[in-house]
């Protein structure tokens, strides 16, 4: 029987080392017994970006990127997206098992009675230029959050820790609608107890006048399939930047307004807004094989196509494209959904792209229906944001409670000067 170890020689001073393996990962404290000297630091592994190296064990998302698999907690996200209101698959991902009917109604009980916020919140919405940007307001109203809840601190009661998860799951969609509302000059709508979660989310960002707003079935049930589809993946830059400022023992507000900053940027959450300006960019069907000819000759990127993690089609991709049919039969064909569709045929059959394995991901599709919905490109990541709330939190629950971990700090490989004399100012040059 084949040992779970991996041995390793040293060149250098011709010594063997048995690394154990567990889950095809060695530890990388035990590369610090190789050594050349005794007073030697011991060897580390240097990895830029963590492109392989795994920072916890986690039970909640598992991702095969080659064969284009994404599960929550075990289940398929295609028999989620079909099956679940997006409530149900936060109930999940926090918790750990599908609610009963009874788990999941005293859920929702919970959720629509954090929803409203605390009227000085309001105060510091209006004192935000009118054209700053809704996810800088979300960033600042989610760590605002923690001066109002200050128990929060107690991260380690358990009870108080799922009270600041129910509120933020809760309070997120209408910080994001206030901040909407704020750009638009409307007066903020506030939530409807009545209303489903995507249909009360839909509710304060477009009520006008009437009374009682109801929102189309087809667009509240496309939202919370969205929803469901970014819910959590993983180990990503936004998770990775909750769990590591969450070491510190911060509240939860806190360190997830810096998830919510690392999402704000063009490489994370501002994805599906490069693929909605590189639509318009082409401009209609007839320039999309030359567009795809220069993508080839390195002039750009063609954005929504590959991922850091998927080597195959993105399953997210798959049901977004399902969902941008019914979307439009709704609110009417968007003629950059052409170009998307006339833009995929192309790549998916040229060698170049096949090859590389670019094939499209879940922000390809995503924007085009953000858009047909009335959204502007600049509320794009606060979408994100609502939904990644529920996997950002359950991965910071994970962190708390797993005793391997500890407050992330990461090691470098320096590569500056050695000691130098210190130069008076009078003898420098």
């Amino acid at each position: 029987m084949t040992q779970e170890t991996l041995t390793v020689t040293d060149n250098r001073t011709g010594r063997t080392y048995e690394l154990p393996i567990t889950d095809d990962t060695i530890r990388a404290m035990d590369l610090r017994q190789i050594k050349v000297h005794e007073d030697d630091f011991g060897m580390m592994s240097y990895d830029p970006a963590f492109k392989n190296t795994a920072s916890t064990r986690s039970a909640i998302t598992y991702i095969d990127g080659e064969k284009g698999i994404l599960r929550y907690r075990g289940y398929p996200i295609q028999d989620l997206a079909q099956n679940c209101t997006f409530l149900e698959v936060a109930y999940l991902i926090i918790d750990g098992e599908l609610p009963t009917q009874a788990q999941l109604e005293e859920y929702e009980g919970y959720i629509k009675r954090h929803i409203l916020l605390h009227e000085n919140i309001k105060q510091l919405l209006d004192g935000f230029r009118y054209n700053a940007h809704p996810m800088g307001m979300l960033i600042s109203m989610i760590a605002a959050l923690s001066t109002f809840y200050p128990e929060a601190r107690l991260v380690d009661d358990f009870e108080l820790r799922q009270l600041q998860m129910t509120r933020l799951v809760a309070k997120v969609p209408t910080l994001a609608a206030f901040a909407y509302r704020h750009v638009k000059g409307f007066p903020y709508a506030y939530p409807d107890p009545d209303l489903s979660y995507a249909g009360n989310f839909l509710n304060m960002m477009f009520r006008r006048a009437e009374p009682n707003y109801v929102p189309n079935p087809v667009l509240e049930r496309a939202l919370d399939v969205l929803f469901i589809l970014h819910a959590d993946h993983e180990q990503n830059c936004g998770t990775n930047a909750m769990r590591a400022i969450g070491s510190s023992r911060v509240d939860p507000y806190s360190a997830m307004a810096g998830a919510a900053a690392a999402l704000y940027g063009p490489l994370h959450g501002g994805a599906n807004e490069a693929v909605l300006r590189m639509l318009e960019e082409i401009g209609s069907m007839e320039e999309v094989p030359s567009y795809v000819e220069r993508v080839k000759a390195g002039e750009f990127r063609l954005m929504g196509f590959g991922h850091r993690v998927y080597k195959n089609y993105d399953p997210r991709a798959k049901i977004i494209k399902q969902i941008a049919d019914e979307v439009f039969e709704v609110t009417g064909h968007n003629p950059l959904l052409d170009i998307a569709l006339e833009l995929e045929r192309i790549a998916l059959e040229d060698e170049y792209f096949v090859s590389r394995k670019l094939y499209p991901n879940v922000d390809f599709y995503s924007g085009i229906i953000y858009q047909a919905m009335g959204l502007p490109k600049t509320m794009f990541p606060v979408m994100f944001a609502i939904p990644r709330t529920v996997g950002w939190l359950a991965q910071w629950a994970e962190m708390l409670t797993d005793s391997e971990q500890a407050i992330a700090r990461p090691r470098q490989v320096y590569t500056g000067y050695g000691e130098r004399d210190y130069i008076p100012m009078d003898q420098r040059d």
